[in-house]
């Protein structure tokens, strides 16, 4: 059995989380419910591998080999339904990383890069840092539901951008795109001869009624111009372990990616991780199921106690355990509404302006905790709302 239920002390662990929030909130007592990891232990088998490594006693350099390979091979094709090789596979410590190795690959200085905005705030630097441009192809709301704008995009293309950034669940909206959206797209990356990085990091984190689809699965075309990104690290909560990997179907692309790693000095992964990726791969289904049950429990809570109040609109959450909340209505600027989640309401949520300029007046909510600490911050947030209201009147 996996306790989700267990509110466990993260303080002094160095924990980006939990150890920094003077800084970043101005107090000690703000409830962090920010950055994309959980507050549940991952499970009991990638603990247990880790304590059999540890206990060897002896930490040298460390491969990859044919069985990790599979093991990963096997979970992609369990959890999503595609068969994939695993001489496909390259690794990396993260998500982050890779994308930054593919765009220096592929792309060249002054090159366009498309990104769907509001978007996980890294992709803006993964272009900039380089000397690319991005072109943004903002997603279109109605009702705090989001969609692909595809005549702007396929303007994007004609216009000369020949490589995008998909985010797959989408981060930060919740969107997880169906099979239509991502044939369009894949049709206009063809048509338009386009590159497709693919970051679906969040994979095995669906909700009840929605199923991802890694866009390379679609077609023997998009397959070969699409490098997807995953990663154990959000399903499994194993972020400060540092493990990922690309999927890159071409051989060719392959070898060039391969090579942007080895002029970085990059290698292997580090010890821990291999044993980690592999147990959680191998023994962590039922727990997964388990954290899905859980988060669908914090989605409800939090439904729940909004549901009444005009002041903040939830986006639908399809997939991630990142709540998207519209705070427009009350019609605070941002650094104003951030104050008052900080001040007020004692909670440290992140900036929607991160995530770029459509993100003004928006906040993202981290629900990968206990259900008391979830009950906890929505207290926390009506109380503060209620007063609030009561001020304006």
């Amino acid at each position: 059995m996996h306790n989700f239920e267990t509110v466990h002390d993260r303080r002094k662990t160095r924990s980006v989380k939990w150890d920094n929030l003077t800084a970043l909130y101005g107090g000690e007592d703000v409830l962090p419910m920010w950055v994309a990891d959980m507050d549940f232990q991952s499970p009991r088998a990638v603990i247990d591998a880790l304590k059999n490594r540890a206990e060897h006693g002896i930490y040298g350099y460390t491969i990859t080999d044919a069985s990790i390979s599979k093991t990963v091979s096997n979970w992609v094709e369990k959890r999503h339904g595609w068969r994939i090789k695993p001489s496909w596979l390259l690794y990396s410590p993260g998500v982050v990383t890779s994308l930054h190795m593919a765009i220096q690959t592929f792309t060249e200085p002054g090159e366009q890069v498309v990104i769907q905005t509001p978007v996980y705030a890294p992709f803006y630097n993964v272009v900039t840092a380089h000397d690319r441009k991005i072109v943004e192809n903002p997603l279109l709301e109605e009702n705090g539901t989001y969609q692909m704008d595809f005549e702007h995009l396929e303007s994007c293309f004609r216009e000369g951008a020949k490589t995008m950034i998909l985010c797959n669940p989408h981060n930060p909206v919740g969107r997880v795109w169906t099979k239509e959206e991502l044939e369009r797209l894949a049709n206009l990356c063809q048509t338009y001869d386009v590159l497709l990085l693919s970051d679906e990091i969040h994979a095995d984190l669906i909700h009840e009624g929605y199923q991802h689809i890694p866009i390379a699965s679609l077609s023997e075309d998009v397959s070969k111009r699409t490098i997807t990104f995953l990663s154990p690290s959000k399903t499994f909560n194993l972020a400060g372990l540092q493990v990922s990997y690309s999927i890159v179907k071409q051989d060719d692309m392959r070898q060039q990616l391969q090579e942007t790693f080895s002029k970085q000095g990059f290698h292997m992964l580090n010890t821990m991780a291999v044993s980690a990726m592999e147990a959680a791969y191998t023994d962590g289904e039922e727990w997964l199921d388990g954290l899905l049950d859980i988060l669908a429990i914090n989605r409800k809570l939090t439904e729940e106690a909004l549901a009444d109040t005009p002041l903040i609109q939830l986006a639908p959450l399809e997939g991630t355990y990142l709540m998207w909340l519209d705070c427009r209505q009350m019609k605070l600027e941002q650094k104003e509404l951030m104050d008052f989640f900080a001040k007020k309401a004692k909670l440290g949520f992140n900036d929607g302006i991160q995530f770029g300029e459509a993100g003004a007046g928006f906040v993202r909510m981290n629900i990968a905790c206990p259900p008391e600490t979830m009950r906890e911050a929505l207290e926390r947030l009506t109380n503060s709302l209620k007063e609030f209201e009561a001020a304006a009147e």
